[in-house]
């Protein structure tokens, strides 16, 4: 039971509890003006009934005022619902145009994809074919002819050397055992004869008998 049930039912218990002990009193005719006549009646009844006729008043108001309140309850929850409807079919339509244009993008970016993939394909077929017409034995008998023609050309050169050093040497005569060594008789030589230029200095010639 609520605060205001209980503070109501003391209240009643209250009026009745008066109402009892004053009950002969309240039932004591009485002469009573209504402006245009008098009659004579209990004044507490006359009270009471006013009391009670107040109070019908006064419920049938609060029952008149939640009725009310009830139905303008009903009617915005109505509204409220007819508005999430249409929002909710606002929002399913937005749901469709976006799912319609991710099908689309999803749809175009296949279409790429596979255009890719068939060119990608493509390049292989056409590098698998080249490998076929022109197999790597052949590339690597070409490099291996390559390789060996410059180690012919390069013996060539070398042998070609050869002859010519030979050929430089061939005039070249070599010292007698009884001359002295060129470096002493160059030595000699520079003690006991006058300087001459720098351009006659020859020691293998000195050492060479004339």
């Amino acid at each position: 039971m609520s605060l205001r049930s209980l503070l109501l039912l003391l209240v009643g218990a209250v009026i009745v509890a008066f109402i009892g002990v004053n009950w002969v009193e309240m039932t004591r005719p009485t002469d009573l003006s209504l402006i245009f006549t008098e009659i004579r009646a209990p004044l507490g009844l006359v009270l009471l009934g006013l009391m009670a006729l107040l109070s019908v008043v006064f419920v049938g108001l609060i029952a008149y005022t939640q009725g009310t309140v009830l139905i303008e309850t009903r009617r915005h929850a109505k509204e409220l619902s007819a508005q999430r409807e249409l929002a909710d079919k606002a929002e399913a339509s937005r749901f469709t145009d976006l799912r319609a244009h991710l099908d689309q993008e999803v749809a175009r970016l296949s279409d790429v994809i596979n255009g890719h993939t068939r060119e990608t394909l493509a390049r292989v077929d056409r590098a698998e074919m080249g490998l076929r017409d022109r197999p790597v034995d052949l590339e690597i008998g070409r490099l291996v002819q390559a390789v060996e023609s410059h180690n012919r050309e390069l013996h060539a050169r070398v042998d070609r050397l050869e002859m010519g050093l030979r050929e430089g040497l061939s005039g070249y005569t070599p010292a007698l055992p009884s001359v002295q060594p060129a470096a002493l008789t160059a030595a000699s030589a520079v003690a006991t004869a006058p300087a001459q230029p720098q351009g006659n200095d020859d020691p293998v010639g000195q050492a060479v008998p004339r």
